[in-house]
């Protein structure tokens, strides 16, 4: 009961938006979902479009996540 009561209230992750690439960078299938899917030539997207699908993915479509700079160790001993 207390899983269930959990699972009611914990937000759930949102879905994200992924695209399947040939060799030649033309986009063959669409998915959503919350992890990414296993696979060869999956890339995150902003967003899906099915008038991408057959046609080369454009630049902006791809999405780039920015990651925080590493903080070094000696910067934290000082």
């Amino acid at each position: 009961m207390l899983t269930l009561l959990r699972a009611l209230f914990t937000p759930a992750a949102p879905l994200r938006h992924y695209a399947l690439l040939d060799g030649r960078g033309r986009c063959r299938a669409i998915h959503s979902a919350r992890r990414a899917p296993s696979g060869h030539g999956w890339v995150e997207v902003v967003e899906s479009r099915l008038s991408w699908l057959g046609q080369p993915l454009p630049a902006e479509a791809r999405l780039i996540r920015h990651t925080a700079p590493a903080i070094s160790r000696s910067a934290l001993a000082a």
